[in-house]
């Protein structure tokens, strides 16, 4: 397939008018002799990589059943990621493995393609819990992550951890070759975190949500990383979360090499107003805004695309920054930029074509195009 005329998202992050050849791959030969798709006033971007975000069309991840997977990877894949990273919640053990067996057995074919688990729990701080059950919260326990990692057949990507917490920094320094450790609903002040950091923890999940806030003489989690170059940010950047203007503030802080738009995404995503569930608590969703019934924020009722769309329309971020950070960023963060997250020779050919107000239009999965 040729798709000519669109703007391309190139390996250098950016956009340039240049033609895409793929069978199934990228490939720069241009005598293809296939289908030929002209996608003038086109931006043809990777696949997105949503790497943490929890159910949609009234499923969740943590049913820890193959129907809920599946409906998952069909409504990411229809809404523009191409590769999905699921994030648990906080349950006991029994739940989590049942979780993890189920993701192991499930088999990419239609849909986005399973590429990790986000252990959001149970290693976290009551103090900073928002909408985890503090019911099953416990301390960092090195035994019990590795017999999950077991279970979900090495699919567990980013494990979460608050740092302060009594064992947290021995299994900072135990498990941080083995899975990427990502700082998370923790009271930690700028000395922990940076600690954290130092022993190898290398990101943060929703940056600004269920942590210290970041005061000019407490700068706490937010300023220990973006000290650190090393260290990645996710960011929620539906509009609800975090103001516009904290937004372009992080994106000047971290730069787009560093930061991944990610969506949160409860089960409500996808479908109308009205009353939820999220890690076993009620949720009522009206509009944008998800709630439990103290008033807690309880994920995000956006798509990744919806929160990229938000970011430049709505937010003043560039669309190239956008771009990496929702595509390129979160290859790079899970390991698999090595066969997607670019328009690069060689890799599989997932991308998406947007129009210019950046609605889906087409999106092409290992070399198949479906329009949307």
């Amino acid at each position: 397939m040729r798709i000519i005329h669109a703007d391309v998202f190139c390996e250098d992050n950016r956009f340039k008018k240049t033609d895409v050849f793929t069978d199934g791959r990228f490939f720069s030969d241009s005598s293809s002799d296939g289908i030929t798709e002209d996608a003038e006033g086109c931006f043809l971007i990777p696949g997105l990589t949503d790497l943490h975000f929890h159910g949609c069309m009234g499923h969740d991840f943590c049913e820890g059943t193959e129907e809920a997977i599946q409906v998952l990877a069909d409504f990411e894949l229809a809404n523009g990621v191409t590769q999905m990273c699921p994030a648990t919640m906080t349950f006991d053990e029994e739940r989590l493995t049942d979780i993890a067996r189920a993701a192991a057995a499930h088999r990419n074919g239609t849909g986005a393609d399973l590429v990790g688990i986000n252990m959001e729990g149970p290693f976290i701080s009551e103090k900073k819990k928002g909408a985890q059950n503090g019911e099953f919260i416990r301390r960092p326990d090195i035994g019990m992550f590795r017999r999950l990692q077991e279970a979900s057949g090495g699919l567990i990507r980013i494990c979460d951890i608050a740092p302060e917490e009594e064992g947290a920094m021995e299994f900072i320094d135990a498990l941080n070759e083995e899975v990427t450790v990502s700082v998370a609903h923790t009271a930690a002040d700028y000395e922990t975190a940076r600690e954290a950091f130092l022993r190898g923890a290398k990101q943060v999940t929703h940056l600004y949500n269920a942590m210290t806030e970041m005061t000019h003489r407490a700068p706490g989690v937010v300023g220990a990383a973006a000290d650190d170059p090393k260290v990645r940010a996710e960011l929620i950047c539906d509009g609800i979360h975090i103001h516009p203007a904290v937004v372009r503030t992080t994106f000047r802080m971290f730069t787009d090499e560093r930061i991944l738009l990610i969506s949160d995404s409860m089960e409500a995503t996808g479908l109308s107003d009205g009353e939820y569930e999220l890690g076993g608590q009620p949720v009522t969703v009206r509009g944008k805004k998800a709630l439990l019934r103290d008033g807690t924020i309880a994920g995000s009722a956006s798509s990744l695309l919806t929160c990229l769309r938000t970011a430049v329309l709505e937010m003043g971020i560039p669309l190239e920054s956008a771009v990496r950070c929702a595509a390129v960023n979160p290859a790079a963060a899970l390991g698999i930029f090595g066969r997607c997250g670019s328009i690069s020779a060689g890799k599989t050919a997932n991308f998406l074509l947007l129009d210019k107000e950046l609605h889906l239009k087409s999106v092409c999965k290992d070399g198949i195009l479906r329009n949307c």
